[in-house]
């Protein structure tokens, strides 16, 4: 059974599409920065529901059909956001699994919520500000910063071919492009956003997970493999994919990763 819920984080209405398998095991979703319920999520949903889990994907706060600042990535505020879904499946044994940006958010969320049992993160983010820093070097990343912060309120595009863009350049727009002037998704973002990522810790918060699961490419110029890596999840699949959005739609991977999220969830829910 499949159906449109409502519910609220910090008095916003958020809305979400649940699909319900029989059994008493669950999963939030959440999934990629700027990402919207009927993208990546969906397809991850559809197919852990078929394989016997109960799913919940959702629009966070400011994106698709739920309230809030429209574009703007609010790390804390999806955090609340994925603690108000869990309570949505209240009664189920709950699991959180992540895409992208989105395993960055539901490790973090595992890490503080014991409701979760277990959680996954599939092509994830695994943000580190001092990984950044030391790449980037501590004085270009705290330019950086000041950047985003003075120009906070700025919009600039999600995904662009040639030109600014919160993820330029012809992946994420191979992806993304199909969904220009779609309802649901927009294609800006504010450049408070980029500070929120930039300044998102998951690497520290790993002493504290329940039973975790990386899947992740082997290649992957988006979400590095060497912080999936440094994550030291209990359990990691490396998948010979050529490009982070592989995991996205592309059949064999995506049948690879969810196979195996389905083996983990059955064990450790």
């Amino acid at each position: 059974m499949t159906e449109t819920v409502t519910f609220f984080s910090d008095g916003l209405r958020l809305e979400g599409v649940l699909r319900t398998a029989p059994g008493n095991r669950a999963a939030v979703l959440t999934g990629p920065f700027s990402g919207v319920k009927e993208q990546v999520v969906a397809e991850y949903a559809e197919r852990l529901t078929a394989a016997g889990i109960t799913t919940l994907a959702f629009d966070h706060r400011g994106f698709g059909a739920s309230e809030g600042r429209r574009g703007h990535e609010d790390s804390q505020g999806k955090l609340a956001d994925l603690r108000a879904a869990v309570g949505v499946l209240d009664g189920y044994d709950r699991a959180l699994v992540g895409i992208c940006l989105g395993a960055g958010y539901a490790m973090r969320a595992a890490a503080t919520d014991p409701r979760v049992k277990a959680v996954a993160g599939i092509a994830g983010a695994y943000n580190s500000p001092a990984w950044f820093a030391e790449r980037m070097g501590h004085v270009a990343y705290r330019k950086a910063l000041i950047d985003m912060i003075d120009r906070y309120d700025e919009e600039l595009p999600a995904v662009a071919l040639d030109g600014e863009a919160a993820m330029p350049g012809e992946e994420p727009w191979s992806y993304y492009s199909a969904w220009i002037g779609t309802p649901g998704w927009e294609n800006r973002v504010t450049r408070g956003s980029l500070h929120s990522l930039m300044t998102l810790d998951v690497l520290g918060v790993r002493p504290l997970l329940p039973p975790s699961l990386i899947v992740h490419g082997r290649v992957d110029a988006y979400c590095s493999p060497e912080l999936a890596e440094a994550m030291h999840a209990d359990e990691t699949l490396w998948l010979d994919s050529s490009r982070h959005v592989d995991l996205y739609d592309v059949d064999e991977h995506v049948t690879r990763a969810v196979g195996r999220t389905v083996e983990f969830l059955s064990r450790t829910l």
